[in-house]
């Protein structure tokens, strides 16, 4: 009996992926408490989000894909954890330069955990890849290493340097936006 259950549960299972794999769709659970209420974002008409409560402002678009006024189009684009930290120095957007990879902390507070594939707000950040985005905080244990966010499942893992990952940038707001609110 248990070599069935065993055998019933590895089909479901690969059912269930096989189908997840097809619809490609983000999968939200309504009796779930929802993580990053859309109250706490501000969505400006430029590509950006404010999160109020951080005072961060986010690219709506991962690093790769342009924002054309109503989406984020196009692939996003992988980078090693170095190309990431040189990517974001000096990186111009919407006439400011101050963007940068955000740190494990940052990056975590935009994940919606009711959420998955992606596991974030679709509205405010359309198009975001179901996968590994770079933070800029490094592994304490293993310097071949740094956090990443996996938007699959708003989890944080470690993952080697020299692996390419999707990459979002940040910045703090300017006062002057923080008071559109």
């Amino acid at each position: 009996m248990n070599k069935n259950v065993i055998l019933n549960t590895a089909v479901i299972c690969f059912f269930l992926g096989f189908v997840s794999m097809v619809s490609a769709e983000q999968l939200c659970l309504s009796t779930a408490p929802v993580s990053s209420p859309e109250d706490e974002f501000l969505k400006f008409d430029n590509g950006q989000v404010l999160h109020t409560n951080t005072s961060l402002m986010w690219m709506s678009c991962a690093i790769g894909q342009t924002w054309n006024g109503e989406n984020c189009t196009g692939e996003a684009e992988p980078f090693t954890w170095k190309q990431a930290l040189e990517l974001s120095v000096g990186y111009e957007f919407n006439l400011s330069n101050n963007w940068r990879l955000p740190n494990i902390k940052e990056l975590s507070s935009i994940t919606e955990r009711s959420c998955a594939r992606p596991s974030i707000n679709v509205d405010l950040f359309p198009a975001t890849p179901p996968d590994d985005f770079w933070t800029s905080t490094p592994s304490m244990n293993d310097t071949e290493r740094a956090w990443v966010v996996a938007f699959f499942n708003s989890s944080n893992s470690i993952k080697e340097k020299n692996r390419t990952v999707f990459v979002r940038l940040v910045r703090t707001a300017l006062p002057a936006e923080r008071e559109v609110q």
